[in-house]
């Protein structure tokens, strides 16, 4: 908490108030253990166990006579007086067990809105902490704690609620510059924060209409690809070696495993069995629908650029389940290049990736400039 949030507590009047005359309390009594149905369900609701805490990660949906109407709206204190621990509830829920150890604190006359008891609810921790198994809660109704007074002598609810909305604004501004600065630091480290355009990308992308474009033949590129080896999925250790098999989700990555497997040098492409091509800059193993295109050899940017002319030529709705790309149809492949005496120009593609690679990123470093200098406006306020 920052200088400025600690002086407004300190100057503040507090007052003295028993939590019976904010707060009926209600026992809770929850599903019988018998009845509980612990399938998942998106649409269902979570459960509460004895320490105010879901009992089950997963939401299900149970009859609906078992559920306990809260919200947003109308946030209510859940304790336990079996362990003596208190939170917040703000959504409807199950409480587990058809035992009276669970109880609810429900506002009285004025319904305490979420950030009015996110600011009560350290004050009352502290007392709760006093209790346990060993002891007693039965006269916990009327505890004494001091909240934040008007003049008159009335609850300062304005306080609190502009105390808990400036709280937040900080940890939002913490978050925020820690986002940043990881952001900041990773475009540094890549050598990504400098968007401005070289003399020679520039002209690349000008003269980019004027380019010969040659039909090479991959396997006269770079020897016959390789076609990996099937692992099936109980077969897998899990360890750290990417293993890459055919489809879109996390770039193919199926597992990360330590088996025997054969070891593919990174800058290489992989073409999956739908003639999918993906650039790999990093060591990987490789199952049996996944043909590798040996382009270790050649400048990382231009192996990019490479990738994308050998999806684009692979790429075409010809391979399926049905009818798969395999190592085989990798060696026939012929794609477009840049060339240059015939050759292909590895040079122009590496500037040609430089140039794209600034224009995207660039949108990218001016957003991280921009919340760093907002960033700095807003932490002003409080340091």
């Amino acid at each position: 908490m920052n200088a400025s949030l600690s002086e407004k507590l300190s100057a503040v009047k507090w007052g003295e108030f028993r939590l019976g005359d904010l707060f009926t309390k209600r026992t809770i009594k929850g599903v019988p253990k018998n009845k509980e149905n612990l399938t998942p369900n998106k649409n269902g609701f979570h459960m509460f166990g004895q320490n105010i805490k879901y009992q089950y990660p997963q939401r299900i949906l149970l009859d609906k006579k078992y559920l306990q109407s809260v919200d947003y709206q109308h946030p209510i204190l859940g304790y336990t007086s079996s362990v003596g621990e208190i939170g917040i509830i703000k959504e409807p829920f199950y409480r587990s067990g058809d035992n009276g150890a669970f109880q609810g604190l429900f506002s009285k006359e004025h319904q305490f809105t979420l950030k009015e008891l996110y600011f009560v609810l350290p004050i009352l921790q502290k007392e709760f902490d006093k209790f346990g198994y060993d002891t007693s809660m039965a006269n916990t109704i009327n505890l004494q704690f001091s909240l934040p007074i008007t003049s008159p002598g009335k609850i300062d609810f304005d306080f609190m609620e502009s105390f808990i909305a400036e709280l937040e604004a900080e940890r939002v501004a913490e978050l925020e510059a820690e986002r940043v600065a990881e952001l900041s630091a990773y475009l540094t480290v890549s050598g990504l924060d400098n968007y401005e355009l070289s003399g020679d990308e520039v002209q690349a992308l000008q003269n980019y209409s004027l380019l010969t474009w040659k039909s090479f033949n991959l396997e006269c590129l770079f020897g016959k690809s390789t076609r990996g080896k099937r692992l099936k999925g109980d077969d897998r250790v899990s360890g750290t070696l990417p293993f890459v098999t055919a489809g879109e989700a996390s770039e193919g990555i199926s597992a990360y495993i330590s088996n025997d497997v054969e070891i593919f040098e990174k800058n290489t492409t992989t073409i999956d069995m739908f003639g999918s091509a993906k650039y790999r800059n990093y060591k990987y193993g490789a199952d049996d629908h996944i043909a590798v295109v040996h382009t270790e050899t050649v400048p990382m940017k231009a192996a990019i650029f490479l990738t994308a002319a050998i999806h684009k030529a692979a790429h075409t709705g010809k391979f399926d389940y049905g009818h798969n790309f395999y190592a085989k149809d990798a060696d026939a492949l012929d794609i477009m290049l840049p060339a240059k005496d015939g050759k292909p120009d590895y040079t122009t593609m590496e500037t040609l990736i430089s140039a794209v690679q600034k224009l995207v990123i660039k949108e990218v470093v001016l957003y991280a400039n921009q919340k760093i200098e907002t960033t700095k406006a807003v932490t002003k306020r409080y340091w």
